[in-house]
């Protein structure tokens, strides 16, 4: 039997069915049992048998339903996982659809899928063509025909691949990574789980960066990281991870856009609403929603701190974005680029706290996803990186 090495659409399937099974049921279940328990609470008293006895009635049979339901859905999940694992379905990487799915997928559970699907888990990779590059001799030339010694590796974040840097190439024209070509870098996209620990995937992309140096086709002589949100903070990790590495010796630049050095405020309401929901039987089930979030997500409430410290020979370029065109303005303070606010952008806070004394800085006017594509960005690149 032929190992399977890419999911389906089937396997896909399989997952929707079992977080419909797991997560939407039972929330239904239990807000709707909650508040049964509720009104009868109220009624049961003063009403007597009258009241107490329909009340049983409707939470027997409400529990029958919501059962049945499940069990169902158990053998849907069951069944479309059984049919995915004999190679039937269309692969998910064969189009966009498909690569979004698994990416967002991966960014909201990816650390579950890692235990229990791991083929829908994301493996840390170049890409080229939708597809994974082999770290190898061979592989990388292939995918890289006219390799220079000058490498600009660019992570994505949260729920992103890879083709997130295409964003706004219609109305460009062009991507950071062809400008950058143009003056004589090679770019390289990776593709990550972003559902992973910064941390673990920092590991990774150190291990990456480490293979790709050893076997890049023309030796590399300069390397520029190069981070949109998350992707800044795993970059910061893999730059501290212990061990003699060679391809931190071959860092010239970073440069983060959009990255929350000092946490997301979304991130962190996710996790207060998610205490407040559970206070109440009524809401608790929606908290449990939220309770699923992947250690990726949680990693975004707080940022890494100044035990992750900058190369002291890189230079750090730090681009934040916000919705008005001060920085000062209410709406930007409050709601930065929508999801960081600019602080956080540039590892600067009220106490003091500067993470990149030394860095430069850019700031425009955007939202978070500006920044994967934008003229003023671009020309930034340019001039850093010329």
């Amino acid at each position: 039997m032929t190992t399977r090495t890419e999911p389906s659409l089937l396997d896909a399937l399989a997952l929707l069915a079992h977080v419909a099974d797991e997560v939407v049921v039972d929330t239904v279940r239990d807000t709707h049992l909650a508040w049964v328990g509720r009104v009868h609470g109220l009624l049961d008293r003063p009403l007597g048998l009258p009241s107490a006895l329909p009340g049983l009635g409707h939470r027997v049979v409400a529990a029958s339903v919501y059962a049945g339901v499940g069990l169902s859905l158990k053998g849907v999940s069951a069944g479309l996982g059984a049919a995915a694992r004999t190679g039937a379905g269309p692969a998910m990487e064969t189009g966009p659809r498909g690569r979004f799915v698994r990416s967002v997928a991966n960014g909201l559970i990816g650390d579950r899928l890692e235990r229990e699907r791991p083929l829908l888990a994301i493996a840390m990779a170049p890409r080229v063509g939708g597809r994974d590059v082999p770290l190898t001799s061979d592989g990388l030339a292939a995918a890289y025909p006219t390799a220079t010694g000058r490498v600009a590796v660019f992570l994505h974040g949260l729920c992103e691949h890879e083709g997130f840097w295409e964003r706004g190439r219609e109305r460009r024209g062009t991507t950071y990574g062809e400008e950058l070509a143009g003056l004589g870098w090679t770019p390289v996209m990776l593709r990550a789980n972003t559902g992973l620990s910064v941390r673990a995937n920092g590991a990774s992309l150190a291990a990456v960066l480490e293979q790709l140096v050893e076997t890049w086709p023309t030796g590399v002589t300069e390397l520029a990281l190069i981070g949109h949100s998350m992707g800044g903070l795993v970059i910061r990790a893999a730059t501290a991870v212990q061990g003699d590495w060679t391809w931190r010796e071959r860092v010239t630049n970073v440069v983060t856009l959009g990255t929350p050095h000092l946490g997301a405020p979304l991130a962190r309401g996710v996790k207060q609403g998610s205490g407040a929901l559970a206070r109440l039987p009524e809401v608790a089930g929606f908290g449990r929603i939220l309770d699923q979030r992947s250690v990726g997500v949680d990693d975004l409430i707080e940022g890494l701190d100044e035990d992750f410290a900058p190369l002291p020979h890189a230079h750090y370029r730090l681009v934040s974005a916000t919705l008005a065109a001060s920085p000062r303005h209410p709406t930007s303070a409050f709601f930065g680029d929508m999801l960081v606010r600019q602080p956080s952008a540039y590892g600067r806070d009220r106490r003091g706290r500067d993470l990149f004394p030394d860095s430069e800085v850019l700031h425009l006017r955007g939202h978070h996803f500006d920044l994967l594509n934008d003229d003023r960005v671009a020309t930034a690149l340019t001039r850093w990186l010329d």
